[in-house]
């Protein structure tokens, strides 16, 4: 029988955990540090990988994601022997995916050569408004001109480039919102990701909405009517939303994320990186320390920096599957949800939301509707065992 992760792929995300700034409304794990001693880093990052690479054996691995914090904050060096070390553990497929996530500021993009050099070929750029206002706002460092000069750079030296926005801001109406999203899509190449703005809490922003500050926020019913309209003017745009929050040309979706929302495996490197891994028919939760030095500590004096690895149920798995699938505008294979958890979607609660107009079903596939994602959650929960 064919392990169910090779339904997904293997992929393999790298957590840089640095930032120039903490940004007040980001719930990631990354961390403003004065100094960094690259080489360290490099050298535990390195031995991770030859950690990780013994649990797995020589794998064929479909993607590489160099995620944060600001990767682009990495020497050219670093990334070099990382995805040296890479291609000398693993089978690299043809088509290996690397992605770098940067920032738009002229520090960033003028490493942008090197990181092509050291074998990267798509970058993802947190550029996050087209306006001076918002971006001083969301505590950017970079100004509308620094990020289109920034894009000019990664458009003529890489073949792939992505980049963030967030909308439902700070006295942000849809008018507005529609025509910085027809700039947005006059300057992408094949790429988007789009995301409301949440407030998370251990946020800034979100000590200052419990505060009663962060004034001027969409309402519900204008956020769920910016996020259905940019569904449509993507979609006419030619980059139609495949995920809930990303639009893409036809082939140049993100196959690194498409692995996670296929529940491929992933192993997770660095601090507060995350892991889905399938070793000897186990499906196990990988996570390591969030604490950037407590990571480094682990890996340099206990030759590990994974802090747990759990065995995920069927129950769980098929859970995950169910609440990843849906996500995507191809939605999920329900003969492979019968093989996860032993028994099929309940066909009632099915029945009842293709009814409401949120999901279709053809043959053995389910898919939410463009409302149906709208809702998502609701979709979920009707459907959950």
């Amino acid at each position: 029988m064919v392990e169910d992760w090779r339904h997904g792929g293997f992929g393999l995300y790298l957590h840089w955990p640095f930032c120039a700034s903490k940004c007040p409304y980001c719930d990631f794990n990354s961390h403003v540090a004065a100094t960094i001693d690259q080489r360290r880093w490099q050298s535990a990052y390195l031995a991770e990988l030859d950690r990780v690479a013994a649990l797995t054996g020589p794998r064929v691995l479909n993607t590489v994601f160099f995620g944060g914090g600001t990767p682009s904050l990495m020497e050219p060096e670093t990334v070099f022997a990382i995805l040296d070390r890479v291609r000398a553990l693993w089978v690299p497929a043809n088509d290996l995916e690397v992605t770098l996530e940067a920032n738009p500021g002229s520090v960033e993009a003028g490493r942008f050569r090197g990181y092509a050099d050291a074998g990267v070929n798509r970058i993802s750029m947190g550029v996050q408004a087209l306006n001076d206002e918002d971006l001083r706002r969301l505590g950017r460092l970079h100004s509308v001109a620094e990020a289109r000069a920034a894009f000019d750079v990664a458009r003529n030296t890489f073949s792939r480039v992505s980049f963030d926005l967030i909308y439902a801001r700070q006295n942000q109406d849809a008018q507005a919102w529609r025509r910085e999203l027809r700039e947005a899509l006059g300057m992408a190449i094949d790429h988007l990701s789009l995301y409301q703005l949440t407030i998370e809490d251990g946020t800034a922003f979100g000590a200052r909405h419990a505060a009663g500050g962060l004034r001027g926020l969409p309402d519900d019913d204008l956020a769920a009517d910016m996020y259905l309209e940019t569904q449509d003017i993507c979609a006419a745009s030619g980059m139609p939303g495949y995920e809930v929050s990303n639009h893409a040309a036809a082939g140049s979706e993100s196959r690194h994320n498409l692995i996670y929302w296929r529940c491929g495996d992933y192993a997770g490197v660095g601090p507060g990186a995350h892991g889905r891994l399938t070793l000897g028919g186990r499906r196990l939760a990988t996570e390591t320390p969030l604490s950037p030095s407590a990571w480094l500590e682990s890996v340099e004096c206990r030759g590990s920096g994974e802090s747990s690895a759990q065995d995920v149920s069927r129950e769980e798995q098929a859970v995950e599957y169910l609440m990843m699938a849906l996500r995507l505008a191809e939605g999920m294979d329900l003969a492979r949800y019968r093989a996860i958890s032993g028994s099929p979607l309940d066909q009632v609660a099915v029945a009842r939301l293709a009814e409401l107009g949120l999901v279709t079903q053809e043959t053995d596939q389910l898919r939410a509707t463009a409302s149906g994602r709208a809702v998502l959650n609701g979709v979920i929960r009707e459907l959950l065992p």
